[in-house]
């Protein structure tokens, strides 16, 4: 099933910046988005793609998680790449 609204936090995700910054996105008109119920925010699908699209940087491969989540950095705080 291809799902058309998302959560903030599977936005959040999607974009790698903090929920609080969708929030932001979205007041600033940058994210289209539309309440649910009692101030249920779902953000558009189609709005976080174009977003992602119209900030691709040219010539870099987009990143494919295997199981959708980004990996968890490094205990220490070091990123993988760098030890």
């Amino acid at each position: 099933m291809n799902k058309h609204l998302l959560r903030v936090d599977e936005a959040a995700m999607l974009l790698s910046v903090s929920r609080w910054t969708v929030y932001r996105w979205v007041q600033e008109g940058r994210l289209e988005a539309t309440k649910i119920g009692k101030g249920s925010l779902r953000i558009f699908q189609t709005s976080v793609a174009g977003l992602i699209e119209q900030n691709r940087t040219l010539g870099v491969e987009p990143v494919h998680w295997h199981d959708g989540r980004p990996p968890r950095p490094a205990p220490d705080g070091l990123s993988a790449g760098l030890r």
